[in-house]
């Protein structure tokens, strides 16, 4: 059986950390601070608000959050990350979506360790 995800993918994503989850960030939200935002941002966004915008509000990695990976196996193209090369939550959450798809990935101190990351699929 063929893999139904595609070989590459662009996602943009919204990082929600907590108190000590992202290096060098001053994050003073708990981790269930973390997580009820992290939901909210994610209705918000299947809501149809303005990806780009609560990346921007929201985020605590660098706007604008866009990133091209190549799945298992596929040769990255230029510019794009391997997925195994990412944290393995953002990949899983990324491939899977429809183009324009919004999902999240949990925070998991092995897949997801920097915590909670809302990811709309854009290529």
């Amino acid at each position: 059986m063929a893999n139904p995800e595609p070989e590459h993918v662009q996602v943009q994503h919204i990082l929600i950390g907590f108190q000590g989850s992202v290096p060098g960030k001053p994050i003073t939200r708990s981790k269930d601070e973390a997580k009820t935002l992290a939901y909210e941002i994610l209705a918000q966004a299947q809501g149809g608000a303005d990806f780009d915008a609560l990346v921007k509000k929201y985020t605590d990695d660098s706007h604008p959050g866009i990133y091209g990976m190549s799945n298992r196996g596929v040769k990255p193209a230029q510019g794009e990350y391997s997925r195994d090369g990412m944290v393995a939550a953002f990949g899983n959450a990324g491939f899977p979506l429809d183009m324009g798809g919004v999902g999240v990935a949990d925070y998991d101190p092995r897949s997801s360790p920097y915590g909670w990351h809302i990811v709309k699929r854009l290529k």
